[in-house]
């Protein structure tokens, strides 16, 4: 892929700046004051666990702890509860290390479950617009917000959270973070150390909702209308 004009673009919004183009030498500053590092600074992840469940409850969002052992259990109780039969989700090798994928064998004609697959293109958003559930894991936990965040690729589409009716996050414990200033640090420094960091990223906090309208939260007015969190110890 190509720029086109960027050279010329940049020449003028210097120049409407009144300097000349800085190309190099350029500096991160080094603050003397970082607020943003002191939020639950030091917490364990137990702790952190503490701050998203309470959390959970400003977001509307069901909230439920296990452990690998009893994650398909928890995950069969909170389908049946949303009535779930039709289930899309990412292509994650986390499926198979935490036994959902033999979950689901089990499940046999039960539960209709289809695993985002990139050579199918449109036709996966078509049918996670036809899903029950969109199931997906988390790859970084803001426990102060309440929102997982999702590194979508070509096997995980942004659409398993966005377009299904109800949607589940499994939450590894060990993904929980204070807040979005360690999530962006965490993808600013894999990006630096050159690693193939998505160049799409959601944070998704909660079921859909929106205060547009005198400031009252509304519930469930586009996307799903519920959403579980599952923290896995």
């Amino acid at each position: 892929m190509s720029i086109q004009n960027r050279e010329a673009f940049l020449d003028k919004l210097a120049s409407r700046l009144g300097r000349e183009r800085q190309t190099e030498g350029v500096e991160r500053p080094q603050w003397n004051v970082t607020p943003q590092d002191e939020v639950f600074k030091g917490m364990s992840q137990d702790e952190l666990v503490e701050v998203l469940e309470k959390h959970c409850k400003v977001i509307h969002t069901t909230f439920k702890r296990t452990d690998r052992a009893g994650l398909t259990r928890v995950l069969n109780e909170t389908l049946h509860a949303y009535e779930g039969k039709k289930i899309v989700t990412s292509k994650d090798a986390r499926h198979q290390e935490y036994g959902i994928t033999k979950f689901f064998e089990e499940q046999g004609d039960q539960l209709d479950v289809h695993v985002w697959d990139a050579t199918l293109g449109k036709e996966n958003q078509k049918i996670a617009e036809r899903a029950d559930v969109g199931l997906v894991f988390s790859d970084i936990t803001l426990a102060e917000s309440g929102t997982v965040t999702s590194f979508n690729t070509k096997d995980n589409g942004r659409s398993i959270s966005l377009l299904p009716r109800t949607f589940i996050a499994i939450i590894p414990k060990s993904t929980l973070v204070p807040r979005m200033t360690q999530a962006a640090r965490h993808i600013h420094q894999a990006q630096a150390g050159g690693e193939d960091v998505p160049s799409y990223v959601s944070f998704i906090t909660g079921p859909s909702n929106s205060a547009d309208i005198e400031m009252n939260l509304i519930v469930g007015v586009h996307g799903p209308v519920k959403a579980t969190y599952i923290v896995v110890d």
